[in-house]
C-alpha cells in the first residue's frame, strides 16, 4: 500500500528509481516553462502532483512522454534508458502510458473492442488481417474489465457510457498495454462524486503493481489518494510530502491553496 512517505531524502541515482528528472529545463519563447526540475519516482510508487496553472505539470508530462525536449538535464527511465533520445512511439513502448484529460476512446466500437484494440499485439497489416483473440487475450481483457467496474458494460457501445466510464475505458486501455509507468492527467474533472470516489481507488489499485503519476487539482481527490504529493510552481518543485504537509507549508498557501 502507498503511504505519504514524509521528509524522504532525495534519491540522487537513476538507476535506484523507475523515473529520474534531474534540472530539467524547458523555454518557450523566452519563457521557463521547467526551471530546473528535479523528480524521482520509485518502482511501484504513486505520485499526486499538484500546483498552480503554468506551473509546468503538463510541460513535464509532455517531457517525460517525448512530445516536449529538455533544453537541459536528465530524464531516465529504468535506471539507465535516456528518454530524451527518445521519439513518443518508442517511449509508449517502453512502458510509459499517459492519460489526458479528455478521454480519447472509439465510441462507436464497444467496450469489450476498445480494449481488444489497445492489446499489445504486432499491428502490421498482415497480423491485423489474421487476428484471432486467443484465450490468454480474452482472459487479459477481462481482468482490465473488471478492474475498471466495466464488466457488465463490456458490450455497450462506448459512446453510451457515463463520462466517469469513459475516463475509466481509457485507463483500461493504457493498462492493455501493460505500463511501468502511468501518467494520468485530471482524471475526475467532471465526474460525480461517486465517480470520483471510485476512481481514487481504481488508481489506489492500478499502483499496486506500477507506477502511478497523477496530476490534480482537485484536493478532496488528492486526499483520497493518501499518497506523497509533489507541488510545483514557476517550473521547479516548491515542496513534497504529504498532503496535510504541503497545504501547511506557507510558501503553498501563497502561490496556490490561498488563505
Amino acid at each position: 500500500m502507498n503511504s505519504p512517505a514524509d521528509d524522504r531524502p532525495h534519491v540522487l541515482r537513476a538507476q535506484d528509481v523507475m523515473l529520474y528528472l534531474s534540472g530539467v529545463t524547458v523555454s518557450f519563447d523566452g519563457f521557463k516553462a521547467l526551471n530546473n526540475l528535479s523528480l524521482y519516482i520509485r518502482p511501484g510508487e504513486m505520485r499526486a502532483i499538484i500546483g498552480p496553472n503554468g506551473a509546468g505539470k503538463t510541460t513535464m508530462m509532455d517531457v517525460i512522454t517525448g512530445k516536449t525536449r529538455a533544453d537541459e538535464g536528465d530524464v531516465y527511465f529504468n535506471g539507465d534508458v535516456d528518454l530524451s533520445k527518445l521519439d513518443e512511439a518508442a517511449i509508449a513502448n517502453l512502458g510509459i502510458g499517459r492519460k489526458f484529460q479528455k478521454p480519447t476512446i472509439f465510441e462507436n466500437l464497444t467496450v469489450f473492442e476498445n480494449l481488444e484494440l489497445a492489446l499489445k499485439t504486432d499491428r502490421g497489416p498482415f497480423a491485423t488481417l489474421l487476428f484471432r483473440l486467443d484465450k490468454t487475450q480474452a482472459a487479459r481483457i477481462d481482468e482490465v474489465l473488471q478492474t475498471i467496474s466495466l464488466t457488465e458494460q463490456c458490450g455497450m457501445q462506448a459512446g453510451a457510457l457515463s463520462h466517469g466510464q469513459k475516463q475509466w475505458l481509457e485507463i483500461g486501455m493504457l493498462l492493455m498495454q501493460d505500463p511501468e509507468l502511468l501518467l494520468v492527467d485530471e482524471p475526475v474533472a467532471g465526474m460525480t462524486d461517486a465517480e470520483t470516489d471510485q476512481t481514487a481507488d481504481l488508481l489506489r489499485t492500478i499502483a499496486r503493481e506500477r507506477s502511478v503519476i497523477v496530476v490534480e487539482h482537485d484536493m478532496e481527490f488528492v486526499r483520497r489518494l493518501d499518497t506523497m504529493v509533489t507541488v510545483l510552481h514557476e517550473g521547479s518543485v516548491l515542496a513534497e510530502g504529504s498532503l496535510a504537509r504541503v497545504q501547511a507549508d506557507e510558501r503553498v498557501i501563497e502561490v496556490y491553496l490561498g488563505r
